[in-house]
């Protein structure tokens, strides 16, 4: 007689689910968690794999991880479609993300992870900013005005608690006074002044912290623009092709990535790179090590720092356990059999 199995169940977690489940707080919590994992080489993170839609504009990106002594593992499915929102009234970035229990390999849940990439995105610069940018910075430039935008602002000031002056600036001045108004509705009792520039120039030249989203493949930062002591979160360039620095900056800046492989393939460096114009030499540090304590992140005030983020699927995989626990704890979702 075969053996009876046990019920294989998993539980299904909607957009507005995680939305209301997940906090940035704890989302900077979890993506420190991750650095440090990963500085330290407690962590299974191949590379990103690409699947490239060229004739659509897009591509797919699969995200698999493994944090050993927290024992959480988890797969993500990430796509980018820069046209998305134009063409379709759709997401540019879309993501489903699977939990695993590496005891038995059994899919714990399945969820969407829009939310959490956004969320622990924004959260990656707030924590790189917490050691690379001088302390108690004034003035926020965000260059970009699409979701990631907001994900910035609110993980910066969760992390910095207020802003004298917040400056925006999107190829599309309707898109930088709609996020103006959001922000002020928001966060006026956190920022003195909010302010839409009708340049890159103009959110870069007064910055304590540079935050560039866009999907660019040449330089929208130029070098002689960026004063000392200021601190540049680099997030647009996460694929082939991509960059939004000029490379003089990376050159004369303490330059901090995320992870070697992924950012040589597909982060700000990647270009410069292929191009002789960087070489890894010029790489200081992964912002894991400096998290673990293993190199310094900020030496002092006049120094430029920059953060490249290509995004660690082990980001993914912590913020998706804070909301599966958090969800288990308050019995959010619907459980499935979805495995036989």
């Amino acid at each position: 007689m075969a053996p009876q199995h046990a019920s294989v169940r998993t539980l299904i977690l909607t957009g507005k689910q995680v939305r209301k489940l997940l906090g940035m707080k704890e989302v900077l919590g979890a993506v420190e968690d991750a650095f440090r994992h990963k500085g330290l080489g407690k962590a299974q993170m191949p590379p990103k794999m690409y699947l490239f839609y060229e004739k659509y504009d897009g591509d797919l990106r699969t995200m698999p991880s493994y944090v050993e002594d927290m024992d959480v593992s988890a797969v993500k499915i990430v796509n980018v479609h820069p046209q998305n929102a134009k063409n379709y009234g759709m997401r540019t970035v879309m993501a489903v993300l699977v939990l695993i229990n590496p005891h038995t390999g059994q899919p714990l849940a399945f969820m969407d992870a829009t939310h959490i990439t956004d969320m622990r995105t924004g959260g990656a610069s707030a924590v790189a900013s917490k050691y690379l940018a001088r302390p108690n910075p004034k003035v926020l430039g965000i260059i970009g005005a699409g979701n990631q935008a907001r994900t910035q602002m609110l993980a910066l000031i969760t992390q910095f608690g207020h802003f004298d002056e917040v400056r925006v600036y999107d190829l599309y001045p309707e898109k930088t006074k709609a996020l103006i108004r959001e922000f002020r509705r928001k966060y006026k009792e956190q920022v003195g002044k909010f302010k839409g520039v009708s340049s890159a120039k103009d959110a870069t030249t007064e910055s304590d912290i540079l935050v560039t989203a866009t999907s660019s493949r040449a330089p929208i930062v130029m070098d002689e623009w960026v004063r000392a002591g200021t601190h540049i979160n680099c997030i647009g360039a996460d694929a082939p092709g991509k960059q939004e620095m000029d490379p003089k900056i990376l050159k004369r800046a303490r330059l901090v990535i995320d992870d070697w492989e992924q950012a040589s393939h597909s982060g700000e460096i990647n270009v410069p790179l292929s191009k002789g114009l960087l070489t890894e030499e010029d790489v200081n540090a992964e912002i894991g090590e400096i998290v673990a304590g293993l190199k310094p992140g900020r030496e002092n005030d006049d120094q430029i720092t920059v953060f490249c983020s290509t995004g660690l699927a082990i980001q993914d995989c912590l913020t998706a356990k804070i909301v599966y626990d958090l969800a288990v704890q308050q019995k959010v979702g619907r459980s499935m059999q979805i495995v036989l």
